[in-house]
């Protein structure tokens, strides 16, 4: 009886040992951050710059003269230090996600083909084990997207910090996600496992369904209230309003260009297109009609075998010098969104000289996609403080080392399973040093 009263004892304290820190508490205090360069987030940058924050919002952005109450505020100096506002991943699925092979931890879909009303938010884990590690590569905001079937259901933006899912919303419901059928499918033989590429025989017939719902949809919405309601339709009336965006996976160049026809077509005031490889195929046809770009992970190989090696890294700044509004996420594998600055530092390298002008594609342009730029996305006064210091550059993997945290204003915790890991280890081999000296 004893042994298994000290084995419970064991378990529940590598239990505990385990477990996420817990979010950190609202803001008490005025805090002002100062001698550190403000990366504003616009594609200005504050050198021996302060920010001031209180109750969640920011109060003052500047230089070093920059007047506020150092009496009654807590000041942090941070001479060579760089300020950031929180990185946003867009299209992603951090906390529907944790072990691809567990299925009891993937809940980012759901059985069926036109889910329209399924909401991602209340599926939003706070409690994943994910969630901390992108934190501390400055990702502060992350937008829940749902998967599967031809309309997957509604995404919400969330923070990567909460209790629960209440706790953890900036937006609900931003927007609806829309798979469209590709003129080409992917198929995989077993036998020799080679992949290649046929034409979709469903596609027409998929295609027909989707025109039907939407103009039920959109007839359903030219009345104010329905009774009975049809949740599936009342989850689409926001997209002939503009309320809502509708986002629509499509890669190849032929697929943009039909998706965003249809989509005009069918009276959808924000269509925007996720995914996006062969955008540079299609990008005075994307410009004239004003469409949004959220690029899929760019740091792979080509899509096609005639592109250049480069393209993948090259795309943002195609578009961005075109005029599109553009933005770049992590959709497929969720557990490597911590990469998220360095696919904008790739950018940087691969056709966009202005560092600052790649912030923006995981900042500013991000923002403005969801429509939560009057929030965040920027350094600016009036502005929620959900915002980073890095010991260097943020965008450098070499460099780029998050020392503090705010969300809302409120200090969180950087501790997670990698550095909880790397003590572990540490100490096996012998090798540790204390943590002031690695960074």
């Amino acid at each position: 009886m004893k042994k298994i009263f000290t084995t419970i004892l064991v378990l529940a304290s590598l239990q505990s040992f385990a477990q996420n820190p817990a979010p950190a508490r609202p803001q008490i205090r005025p805090i002002a951050l100062t001698g550190g360069t403000i990366h504003v987030g616009n594609g200005q940058v504050i050198n021996n710059g302060t920010i001031v924050f209180d109750k969640g919002v920011i109060t003052a952005v500047g230089d070093a003269t920059t007047p506020f109450d150092r009496n009654n505020t807590d000041v942090y100096t941070l001479a060579g230090k760089h300020l950031y506002p929180g990185l946003i991943s867009p299209a992603s699925t951090v906390g529907l996600k944790e072990v691809a092979s567990v299925k009891a931890t993937v809940d980012d879909s759901e059985i069926g083909v036109l889910n329209s009303n399924v909401r991602a938010l209340i599926a939003y884990n706070t409690d994943s084990e994910v969630i901390p590690t992108i934190r501390n590569n400055g990702v502060l905001i992350t937008q829940a997207m749902p998967s599967g079937g031809t309309i997957s259901g509604s995404s919400s933006i969330m923070h990567t910090d909460g209790w629960n899912w209440e706790d953890a919303v900036l937006k609900a419901d931003d927007g609806l996600w829309l798979n469209w059928p590709s003129y080409l499918s992917r198929e995989f033989n077993m036998e020799d496992f080679s992949a290649g590429l046929k034409k979709n025989d469903k596609r027409n017939e998929a295609i027909a369904v989707l025109k039907a719902t939407f103009a039920d949809a959109k007839a359903y919405s030219e009345f104010s209230s329905a009774d009975p309601m049809n949740l599936k339709l009342e989850a689409m009336r926001g997209l002939f309003t503009g309320a809502r965006n509708l986002y629509i996976r499509a890669g190849y160049g032929k697929d943009i260009v039909e998706a965003i026809k249809f989509a005009r077509e069918m009276g959808v005031k924000k269509p925007v297109i996720v995914g996006g490889d062969e955008a540079y195929r299609v990008v005075d046809f994307l410009k004239e009609n004003n469409i949004p770009v959220i690029l899929s992970e760019g740091h792979r190989l080509p899509s096609r075998q005639d592109e250049d090696v480069d393209m993948p890294y090259k795309l943002p700044g195609i578009l961005q010098k075109a005029g599109i509004l553009v933005s770049l996420s992590y959709p497929d594998e969720w557990w490597r969104t911590r990469n998220l600055p360095f696919l904008a530092g790739t950018a940087a390298g691969f056709g966009i000289v202005d560092r600052e002008e790649a912030l923006k594609l995981i900042t500013a342009n991000s923002a403005k996609i969801m429509g939560i730029d009057n929030l965040v996305g920027t350094l600016e006064k009036g502005k929620q403080a959900t915002l980073f210091v890095s010991k260097g550059d943020a965008l450098d993997m070499r460099t780029n080392v998050v020392e503090m945290a705010f969300i809302q204003g409120r200090n969180v915790n950087l501790d997670d399973k990698h550095k909880r890991l790397y003590e572990k280890y540490q100490e096996k081999y012998g090798h540790k040093r204390p943590l002031a000296e690695r960074k």
